[in-house]
């Protein structure tokens, strides 16, 4: 997946309190970006992709994403 024009592409750790909407996570070298999220008991958030899979976070999950940011 390429940046959107005037974006930069940054890998950061991710959990379950800071992905966000647009995150990029590989999947079985997929890379597979976060449509929303829903939030679950004890800190879990379940991650729907732009793809239609499902993937559940729990609180204790650290995860590598691609997060897109602004050039400024």
């Amino acid at each position: 997946m390429r940046p959107p024009s005037g974006a930069l592409a940054t890998n950061i750790e991710i959990t379950s309190d800071s992905v966000q909407r647009g995150d990029v996570i590989q999947i079985g070298g997929q890379p597979c970006r976060v449509a929303d999220l829903v939030q679950l008991r004890a800190g879990a958030k379940r991650l729907l992709f732009e793809s239609g899979e499902v993937l559940t976070l729990h609180a204790q999950s650290r995860l590598i994403a691609i997060r897109m940011t602004r050039k400024w």
